[in-house]
């Protein structure tokens, strides 16, 4: 269950950073260098992200 958590608080940080700047998939996927494929399944909690992918993912909307 943990595992879910985790993936829907990445899904929800996602959904709320694109919302705050008008970003789609594919603007995201390119600038943090995470398929779009990619992010399309970590918002439908479909996949369990790769832990780079988190990382790129946090440190983009960290904007570090």
């Amino acid at each position: 269950m943990s595992e879910s958590k985790e993936l829907s608080a990445l899904a929800e940080q996602i959904i709320q950073y694109q919302k705050r700047h008008d970003q789609t998939d594919n603007e995201l996927a390119f600038s943090s260098h995470v398929s779009v494929e990619h992010i399309h399944a970590i918002k439908a909690m479909e996949m369990t992200p790769p832990a780079d992918d988190v990382k790129r993912i946090q440190e983009y909307i960290q904007g570090k």
